[in-house]
């Protein structure tokens, strides 16, 4: 419990500094092609399909490899 928690406390540090310091690098979130984002005058849908599949592989490869014994 412990080495999650300061696993995910280091994530979230590291999140905060890219978003503050380096935003160029999650500027591609929302912009692959398959992510669907429609626009009408009143109501707009976001759907970033492409984009959470990678994230997704991202995660699950970081997950496997931290936790691999």
């Amino acid at each position: 419990m412990g080495k999650l928690l300061i696993t995910l406390g280091l994530g979230i540090i590291l999140l905060g500094l890219i978003v503050k310091y380096a935003p160029w690098l999650i500027n591609w979130f929302g912009k692959l092609p398959g992510d669907i984002n429609i626009q009408n005058p009143n109501s707009r849908i976001f759907v970033p399909i492409t984009s959470m599949i990678v994230v997704s592989v991202l995660l699950t490869l970081l997950a496997n490899f931290w936790l691999r014994k």
